[in-house]
């Protein structure tokens, strides 16, 4: 019986965009010629067939999609399906040792990812209790979902059915089982959930700025999620981010000024965190997702949580208008950044686990980025976590200790000192009083790190103890 590894890259061979054998080229031949001949005979016409199968009716959704009316349903799910298989295993994401942690918000996007990896799971699991010797473990699968009740109260409600609602989706799921952790946001302040919650909402209140605030939400989603993968043993954080998504934050990041660390947001992988963080569905734009949950039934819940006022929203409107009028503009804004040079840690660590197989590693080397040793930093931005260039972060060595408000402005980011630091200096300190432990945290060790690099730079130029100046 094949493995786990074998199966995905057969299958990928042959629904996928990428296949190199040859084998839709004469799918498409042979499907001319019967359309050919069955014209010639008087009967069908070739646009009433699915392109890629030739034999069933194409689906009609009615929404001005590019794939309207091209596709079966089947072949349609197939093509879809096929993208997410080409990036779990082109760039290694989940591998039969791994514990992967889907984060859950139960949206169309988050919902096609748990499914996709509940399949992958599923077939695993068959190919590991057909084979002989077992030497492929199955992975495992855990569901989070972020409760963002303390930041909006007017949604609790909302929030309960929402949680009650996945609470049904995941342990509906056919077996193996998946954990599920519904968590609050403000755990990342502690484990007193009182003073965490007035930590989150003084933090928040003290942004005046709509956008930093959502951002600053969104990063505290993700330390919230990191939180939840460290402390229960997973390896892997699957994302549910869309071409969509990202073509929007593409335009959103240039405008905020993050054009430096925009290459390290938009790539399949993100190693920067302490759990990798995978994009499965990074080359899938919104419109096939919806149209799978239609496909599939999958039910799927969104909750209003924001302003819909800020840069975020006006570039989602505005990037949903574009491909209205031209279908392949989020695919072109996408591909465009793509081109931009990617960091270090834009790819899995490499290990030398056993249980990879050999397939996957080969792969990996196949499609893994290439890196040229320019995008490398070792100091990261506390509030955003976006990579710095070295000369952004070298006035945190001039600061002594006692000074921890103007370390945390030297630290951060151009962006978040404009939208999410108060403007008035003096605030600067009651406003890292409120901030999560690691933030601060992160802030000593890498103004540690910023006078180490420093005395490496000078260290020609020192004295040593037993020396005597001349």
């Amino acid at each position: 019986m094949a493995s786990f590894s074998a199966v995905c890259e057969l299958d990928m061979a042959c629904n996928s965009s990428g296949c190199e054998s040859g084998c839709y080229d004469r799918e498409k031949d042979n499907g001319s010629k019967i359309s050919v001949e069955d014209a010639v005979a008087g009967g069908g016409n070739q646009e009433s067939v699915c392109v890629k199968c030739k034999c069933n009716e194409p689906m009609t959704f009615g929404d001005g999609g590019s794939d309207d009316g091209r596709f079966c349903a089947e072949c349609f799910r197939n093509n879809v399906f096929g993208k997410f298989r080409l990036a779990v295993t082109s760039h290694a994401m989940i591998t039969p040792s791994d514990n992967v942690l889907v984060a859950f918000s139960g949206g169309s996007s988050s919902r096609v990812a748990l499914q996709f990896v509940h399949e992958l799971q599923i077939k695993a699991l068959k190919n590991y209790e057909a084979s002989r010797d077992r030497s492929l473990p199955v992975f495992g699968v855990g569901v989070a979902f972020v409760d963002e009740t303390a930041a909006f109260p007017a949604l609790s409600t909302e929030t309960v059915d929402a949680s009650e609602w996945i609470r049904s989706t995941v342990s509906s799921l056919s077996p193996p089982a998946k954990d599920l952790h519904v968590v609050p946001v403000e755990s990342v302040f502690g484990s007193d959930s009182l003073d965490a919650r007035d930590r989150l909402v003084k933090l928040l209140d003290s942004v005046p700025d709509d956008t930093g605030k959502e951002d600053l939400l969104l990063h505290l989603k993700m330390l919230t999620l990191q939180k939840v993968a460290s402390e229960n043993g997973y390896n892997r954080l699957v994302v549910g981010s869309c071409t969509s998504r990202i073509a929007s934050h593409v335009l959103s990041a240039t405008v905020k000024g993050r054009g430096y660390s925009l290459s390290a947001d938009i790539q399949h992988v993100d190693a920067r965190w302490k759990v990798p963080i995978v994009l499965p569905l990074r080359d899938c734009v919104r419109l096939e997702i919806t149209r799978l949950c239609h496909l599939d039934g999958l039910k799927t819940v969104e909750l209003a949580c924001r302003s819909q006022c800020g840069i975020n929203d006006l570039v989602s409107s505005f990037v949903a208008l574009l491909q209205e009028e031209n279908p392949s503009r989020e695919c072109t804004i996408v591909r465009t950044a793509a081109k931009l040079t990617p960091f270090y840690f834009n790819k899995i660590p490499e290990t030398d686990d056993s249980n990879v197989p050999m397939a996957t590693q080969r792969r990996l080397k196949r499609f893994n980025l290439k890196y040229d040793g320019s995008m490398t930093t070792e100091a990261f931005c506390p509030i955003c976590n976006g990579p710095l260039n070295r000369s952004d972060s070298s006035d945190l060595d001039t600061f002594e200790e006692g000074q921890e408000a103007d370390v945390l402005y030297a630290a951060c980011c151009s962006s978040c000192r404009f939208q999410i630091l108060p403007e008035d200096g003096s605030y600067l300190e009651q406003f890292s009083s409120f901030l999560p432990d690691h933030m601060i945290s992160q802030v000593k060790h890498q103004k540690v790190d910023s006078q180490a690099h420093l005395r490496e730079k000078i260290k020609d130029c020192l004295l040593l103890d037993d020396e005597e100046v001349v």
